[in-house]
């Protein structure tokens, strides 16, 4: 059996932007405390008024769940971002992405995927 590990996850905020850094597994076993946490990153007013970006380098696994509630957040924050914020998916495993054709999510999902991966 394969051991579970965790997921870590660290907010920066710098002039008109904001980094949220996750590391760690991304799946339905680790979900639970960046859910009940994400007001301390998501709702507030600065993240409104500051492009995003969703630092996936550290990803170590990601799964439905962990797809499901990132896509749950990526589409939350555009209702809620100024006109002119952005949000962008640094380093985006290979996972999301194949995740995200099964789905039938790549079109909607590239919005936030840079040409080259990264930024």
């Amino acid at each position: 059996m394969q051991q579970t590990q965790s997921l870590r996850w660290a907010s920066q905020t710098n002039n008109d932007r904001m980094t949220l850094q996750l590391s760690g597994e991304l799946s339905r076993n680790t979900l639970l405390p960046l859910w009940q946490q994400r007001a301390s990153f998501l709702l507030g007013k600065p993240s409104a008024e500051q492009n995003i970006y969703w630092d996936l380098s550290q990803v170590t696994r990601i799964d439905s769940a962990g797809f499901a509630l990132l896509c749950d957040f990526l589409q939350h924050n555009q209702t809620r971002l100024l006109k002119g914020r952005v949000q962008v998916l640094q380093y985006p495993p290979s996972e999301l992405l194949t995740l995200a054709d099964l789905f039938g999510l790549s079109d909607w999902l590239t919005q936030f995927i840079p040409q080259d991966g990264n930024i």
